[in-house]
Parts: C-alpha cells; structure tokens; sequence
C-alpha cells in the first residue's frame, strides 16, 4: 500500500532482551500509523541499543611529513563479530581510532575531550581537545538495526614519533592492536581496492582528502 505520510508508531509491546551486557536488544511490536490515520497490521521490529551511550567518535589523526606527503594513522585489530563471521576477517580489521561518547557527552567540548582520550588510548598520541575539529557532518552507519550516530573529527599531529605505547582500555579485546601510518592516498586506493572494508575508514579518509587538499 502506498503512503503519503508517515505520522509515526503505534507501540503494541515493548521489551528489552539481555539487559545489563554490553548491548541490548530492544523487541517491539508496532502499527505504522498512515497519514490518514489508518494503521497497520502489527509487525515485529528488533534493534539494538548501548545502555553506556548512544553514540560514538570517529576520529582521523594525520600529519604532513618532511617531505609534504599527508600520512593518517590507521589501526589493525581483531574484531569479535568479524571473526564468528569468518575467522578470517577477524584476525585485523582495519580502521581509524574510534570510541563511545558516554552519558552525558552530549556537547561539542565532551566530543573533544572524548576524542582526545581515544587517541592516547588506542594509539598513544597526545592531543589537545581544543586542537580537535569537525570533520563533516555526523551520520548515522546502520539505521535499520541501530540508532547510533558517528560523529565524525579530525586532529593534526605534530610529531608521530612522540607516540608511546597505547595503555588500552584495559579490556582483553584491546589486546593485539597495530598502529600504521600511511599516505593519505595510498589508504584511500586500500579501500578502492576493497583491502580496508570500513565503512567510516573510508568516509573520514575521503573527508579529510577533501578537506586539506
């Protein structure tokens, strides 16, 4: 049936399933209600909420070497869903440094200071909040099953060499990350080729690219 407008939900049951893990799925039964005021029959809808924040940081670090070649920093770790999907994908999933903005990280200067914290905690960089910026507008990845929404930052670094050891958020799934900083080009034709499948990787790099050149 064609709909002209879409005036919202009817909820008929709500429930969450697992709560007080790391995700929650959230199982409802909704009536569309139409924009004549009719409704629908009744469907079921899953989807998946984070009770420790909605949405996340997405973080690009680059620098401008000697030579004048913009490099960015990517990083290669393990990924649990990729690995029950094929143990293969699993072993080094590629991405930029990207981490949860908790309750209360609503504001502009608490997506800077988040962003500020992954990068020492993921990739051993010192940054300053202040010298983090917008890098385009937030979108959301995965609508259909998850309401987060990624904003999407970017911050210059001085000195990769000063990086130290990243100290991790201590959990065992932090265990066996790799830094790499590479040409700004060269990652961007990684993904072209299909050799860095993320989806925000490949958004912040075409971002940045737009951005400073």
């Amino acid at each position: 049936m064609s709909v002209d407008r879409f005036d919202g939900y009817e909820v008929v049951s709500d429930e969450r399933i697992g709560e007080g893990g790391f995700l929650t799925l959230r199982r409802v039964r909704l009536r569309v209600i139409r924009g004549d005021g009719s409704r629908s029959a009744v469907g079921l809808y899953d989807f998946v909420e984070r009770p420790m924040g909605k949405d996340a940081v997405v973080l690009m670090l680059w620098h401008r070497d000697a030579a004048g070649v913009v490099r960015v920093l990517l990083r290669h770790a393990p990924r649990v869903p990729l690995w029950f999907r094929d143990r293969a994908l699993g072993a080094a999933h590629t991405e930029v440094v990207a981490g949860i903005l908790e309750k209360g990280e609503d504001d502009w200067a608490a997506i800077q200071r988040r962003a500020a914290a992954e990068a020492l905690e993921e990739a051993g960089v010192v940054v300053a909040p202040e010298s983090v910026q917008r890098l385009g507008a937030a979108s959301f990845p995965t609508a259909g099953m998850f309401g987060e929404l990624f904003h999407f930052v970017v911050a210059e670094v001085a000195d990769p060499a000063a990086a130290t050891a990243p100290p991790t958020d201590g959990s065992p799934f932090e265990e066996g990350a790799t830094l790499e900083w590479v040409a700004l080009d060269e990652a961007i034709a990684r993904a072209d080729a299909g050799a860095l499948p993320d989806l925000k990787t490949e958004l912040a790099l075409r971002r940045l690219r737009a951005t400073i050149q």
